[in-house]
């Protein structure tokens, strides 16, 4: 048997539930108190860009704010740090608002799109420790304006984009000297994420944290600290 199409076609429509057709409305920004399980008091008060990947809360970011403010404050205080990724600022302004052992200066870095909302953040929160924003492109030389050797170097959720790992790490030996600590905590996510590590460990010594209370709460979301 054989079939013949047609040499008329019909009119006909298609319904389909509201709720399956994406959102053509824009996105706005808002602004997200973060008492971090009331770790801070008052809260840490961040806007976000939901345009930015790196202008949203991420939980490498959440984690490792609450394990410094919890573990590590007095190795901090009087300290210089600086921020890889810093994204909306989370980690580098939770510090920052510690009413004790403040750091003597905090050095948020980003790329140029999230510039502008780092120091809307830093505004927005009005730290008493000397806190302040900067462009910094992985793999590009280091301005003026940053420190070439700080003493804690912070990096939470920077491990998503394959091929800026070896960018990421370029500047991350450009920063680090033998007396410079480094926190870097991320969520895996591919398998690719832990191909970051592995390079690390080619040029750091690196050391699993295993004094975190909520350790086995993380661990088992697959954030890496």
């Amino acid at each position: 048997m054989s079939t013949t199409p047609s040499s008329a076609t019909e009119p006909f429509a298609i319904s389909i539930p509201e709720d399956l057709v994406p959102s053509t409305a824009p996105k706005t920004p808002s602004t997200t108190s973060v008492s971090l399980a009331g770790l801070l008091n008052p809260p840490l008060l961040l806007q976000d860009d939901p345009t930015e990947c790196g202008g949203q809360l991420w939980p490498g970011g959440m984690v490792l704010a609450k394990y410094l403010l919890r573990c590590k404050m007095a190795e901090l205080g009087g300290k210089v740090i600086l921020e890889l990724g810093a994204g909306s600022g989370l980690v580098g302004l939770a510090l920052s608002l510690h009413p004790t052992d403040q750091p003597s200066h905090i050095y948020l870095t980003d790329l140029p799109p999230i510039f502008p909302l780092l120091e809307h953040n830093i505004a927005l929160n009005n730290p008493q420790t000397p806190t302040s924003a900067h462009i910094l492109e992985w793999g590009s030389p280091l301005l003026s304006t940053l420190p070439s050797n700080p003493d804690i170097l912070l990096a939470a959720d920077c491990v998503y984009f394959e091929p800026a790992f070896p960018l990421l790490l370029q500047t991350m030996r450009e920063l680090i000297r033998p007396e410079t600590v480094c926190y870097f905590c991320f969520k895996k996510r591919r398998r690719a994420d832990m191909g970051f590590v592995k390079m690390a460990r080619k040029v750091f010594e690196v050391n699993d944290v295993v004094d975190d209370p909520d350790r086995e709460v993380w661990g088992r979301e697959g954030v890496h600290l």
